[in-house]
């Protein structure tokens, strides 16, 4: 039957070289859709408690989602999960570009491998047909290098798609992820570490089988008609002016609510780099390792991320699968790498404000090393945020620090401190695993300057200036990320058009009215994190999310490509199902929820007295409290009921009739 997945997952075990296919049953998919939610049930199903995140117990999985490859917009996402060595609980991460209809058109909806090689491999598989290949030549070589010998190496009629690691994923660094597309990368959570402590280099794909949806032609329909939302654009400002956009805004003491459309328009044109400046004029953007502000960063010095800098170098537009919006971009430099992909707001700012660096080409060169390195950026720039902090407190020195000057904006120092992140050298080896592994070496105070949530660094978003970004980063069982929910992003997601009985926000509100912990926002949290589930199990993109549930047809597109007949109050079960069988990964590996509480100066503990998140501080134990509470866990210490899981994780019994 055409339904949109394939219903099959593949099965590897590096250690004894078995290889085996296994047909998961509809109820999963019903229950927990495809992509992630998939990859939820395999792992908490198949990884034993208390598995070594770098051992062979320790599973990986790239899982595709429902929608990918059935004609719908948006969806071409591929999810990496795993125990993750990073935070000893659930990881995952999320990446782009044209992985994920690759694995489906081999016949999967995920390849899940466990064990470890003793020499490092890679995995090919041609339409359902894998073979683990010796991969000698290749370790050593960076993810775009690599790659591009993989793809002439197993190239054939079609160009196969390709995942691979890095140096800093083969040197085991706990802040590194995995790659594709010369240079797109799963960053998040330290999977590249898992992949390789497993000496797997990577996975090559060919596969030719077509995904077919229950019905193409409502999909197709469906498509048309969000094209149209999906493709409106107007003329817009210079990148400069967005700077004095953010000004106004943090300068008024009321707020709009937003609507995702003109944030499309923004990453139409510029990608998430539109908001380098307005960012840390409104105060999202965190600056100075999050003890500083935007007048340390004033608009003088942001001026050396305007957008349009950027913009200026894209020679190309880069489109993700099956998306119409495309913010990404090639671009061409003048340093040592003569192309990249244009760096995205995350990067911009983690390399650039949080170490007050003004060197927009040290960027452009960090962005290439980092993605050919496969290290995640946002920890990257974190942990050398952190490192200045302590070398500014005295924790550590020039003996210890191979001499570098780790100064606020040293823009060499930067450049070679993560060059030895990336290669395990000297001051890098202590860094290379990020800001908890190093405060914890380093001792005395290291810690206070630790910016993390549950050991994984902060991403550029100020829960300071949106209180959602910061329940988020405590209470998602892979914490520390920002691409799943914020008081913002309910506002862009629009699921009050959808879904009745959730809060609408106000079109005009007073700021104060954010940092009210109440019922109403709790709700709007759990919303957010139940619809990202659907979009990670559908294989969607938040951005193209962020147009508003009225314009992406997500719940319908579902129904179309499958067959069923759920309403979007189902979905939101779903979600909420993979939420809570997440969490239950965390418990079943002894991971408390308690301690993924971010950094106390993040929250404003104490208040900043300058700037623009001046004076604001979160309620973050009672948001916490009220959002464990809508997903009926424990109060006080974020555990699901046990009865609960049960149920969830087993087959339904099917009634087939009674006997005379």
């Amino acid at each position: 039957m055409d339904r949109g997945y394939t219903g099959t997952i593949l099965k590897v075990d590096l250690t004894t070289g078995d290889i085996q296919e296994e047909v998961i049953p509809d109820w999963v998919y019903e229950r927990f859709l495809a992509g992630m939610g998939l990859g939820a049930y395999v792992l908490h199903r198949d990884i034993p408690a208390g598995a070594d995140p770098l051992g062979p117990d320790n599973m990986l999985g790239f899982v595709a989602g429902i929608l990918t490859g059935t004609g719908s917009l948006f969806t071409g996402r591929w999810t990496v999960v795993g125990k993750s060595p990073l935070t000893g609980g659930w990881g995952d991460a999320n990446c782009g570009g044209m992985l994920a209809p690759a694995i489906k058109r081999c016949g999967y909806d995920g390849i899940f491998i466990r064990g470890c090689s003793d020499t490092p491999v890679y995995l090919e598989i041609k339409n359902g047909k894998a073979s683990i290949c010796p991969a000698g030549d290749l370790w050593g070589q960076d993810a775009v290098e690599a790659e591009a010998l993989l793809t002439e190496r197993c190239r054939k009629k079609k160009m196969p798609r390709v995942a691979c690691i890095g140096p800093a994923g083969e040197n085991l660094s706990l802040i590194s992820g995995i790659c594709t597309d010369r240079g797109r990368i799963a960053a998040r959570s330290g999977l590249g570490a898992v992949m390789g402590s497993k000496k797997l280099k990577a996975i090559v794909l060919s596969g030719t089988r077509k995904i077919k949806p229950h019905d193409r032609d409502a999909v197709h329909r469906l498509s048309r008609k969000c094209n149209r939302w999906a493709s409106f654009q107007i003329p817009f400002v210079s990148g400069g002016m967005l700077g004095k956009i953010g000004t106004l805004m943090r300068m008024l003491p009321t707020q709009m609510a937003m609507d995702g459309l003109m944030f499309k328009l923004m990453l139409n044109k510029w990608g998430t780099t539109s908001m380098n400046q307005m960012s840390v004029e409104m105060g999202d953007s965190p600056i100075k390792n999050w003890k500083g502000t935007n007048r340390d960063f004033d608009a003088k010095r942001s001026q050396t991320v305007n957008p349009d800098i950027f913009r200026q170098c894209e020679v190309v537009k880069y489109h993700c699968y099956s998306c119409p919006v495309g913010c990404g971009g090639i671009c061409t430099t003048n340093g040592r790498f003569s192309e990249t992909h244009k760096p995205e707001y995350e990067t911009v700012l983690a390399l650039g404000g949080l170490c007050l660096n003004e060197d927009a080409d040290s960027i452009f060169y960090l962005n290439e090393l980092l993605n050919r390195a496969g290290m995640d950026s946002i920890s990257a720039g974190g942990t050398v945020a952190f490192a200045i902090e302590c070398f500014e407190k005295g924790l550590i020195t020039t003996a210890d620090t191979d001499g570098l000057e780790l100064t606020w904006g040293n823009t060499e120092a930067i450049v070679v401190l993560i060059e030895k992140m990336v290669q395990r050298e000297g001051i890098g080896d202590l860094l290379a695993d990020g800001t908890k592994v190093a405060a914890d070496k380093i001792g005395r105070d290291a810690h206070h300057y630790a910016i993390h949530a549950g050991g994984q660094e902060l991403p550029m978003h100020d829960g300071r200036c949106d209180p959602g970004f910061a329940v988020h980063y405590a209470v998602e069982p892979s914490p520390g990320k920002h691409t799943v929910g914020a008081q913002l992003y309910y506002e862009m997601y629009r699921l009050w058009k959808k879904i009745p009985g959730l809060p609408k926000p106000d079109m005009l509100y007073f700021k104060g009215r954010k940092y009210v912990a109440d019922e109403s926002k709790a709700i709007c949290s759990a919303a957010c994190s139940k619809y990202v589930n659907v979009l990670n199990g559908a294989g969607a993109c938040v951005f193209g999310a962020f147009l508003g549930a009225d314009r992406i047809p997500m719940f319908d597109w579902l129904n179309a490509a499958t067959g069923w007949k759920k309403s979007p109050e189902d979905y939101m079960a779903i979600g909420e199902a993979v939420q809570t069988l997440r969490q239950a990964f965390n418990i079943k590996h002894g991971r408390d929820p308690r301690r993924n509480i971010p950094a106390p100066r993040t929250t404003g503990q104490p208040a900043l007295s300058t700037g623009a998140n001046k004076g604001r501080c979160v309620d973050i134990q009672k948001m916490i409290h009220d959002y464990w509470q809508q997903f009926g866990w424990d109060t006080t210490s974020g555990k699901p009921d046990p009865e609960v899981i049960g149920p969830l994780v087993q087959a339904p019994i099917t009634v087939v009739g009674e006997r005379n």
